[in-house]
């Protein structure tokens, strides 16, 4: 079980990368693509609007060549919301880093949008997050399990 010390168990918010970059389903796959390199990540947040931020999926890089480029579909004429994977899987600022893991393992996600009390999306746990603070066997443990093969990732949802 991921811990700080023998006294405080490690939440979601300790670990989170904060106010994340998000896109609606209306955004163009161009400008996702371009914020996903000026912000150096493989995932967006999908949000219902910038106002509410609240998730409606996520797209990644990966969606976009599955579901768009290998499919011979110009990703330029496209919007998140025709490669977006949703719904989307979320946990909340006071997750357990624990249960957070689990449900990374569960859901075969390697990130995770957090959500506030409002529902709107405050932030982001990424495979990367728990590797810097988890312990190597429950890195370890989350890496296997989230590995899984699974279904092609061309079906689009």
């Amino acid at each position: 079980m991921p811990t700080v010390s023998k006294e405080k168990e490690l939440q979601v918010k300790d670990v989170m990368t904060q106010n994340p970059v998000c896109c609606t389903p209306e955004t163009g796959l161009g400008e996702v693509a371009r914020l996903m390199t000026e912000h150096d990540c493989g995932e967006i947040p999908v949000v219902d609007s910038e106002k509410t931020r609240t998730p409606v999926g996520v797209i990644t890089d990966r969606d976009i060549i599955c579901r768009a480029v290998a499919l011979g579909r110009n990703p330029l004429e496209m919007i998140a919301g025709e490669c977006m994977s949703s719904p989307s899987v979320i946990v909340t600022p006071e997750t357990s880093l624990e249960e957070c893991c689990k449900t990374m393992e569960v859901s075969l996600v390697r990130r995770i949008p957090v959500v506030d009390e409002t529902g709107g999306c405050c932030g982001i746990v990424s495979q990367a997050d728990i590797a810097r603070n988890a312990s190597k066997e429950d890195t370890a443990e989350v890496v296997k399990q989230i590995s899984q093969p699974t279904v092609s990732a061309s079906n689009v949802i």
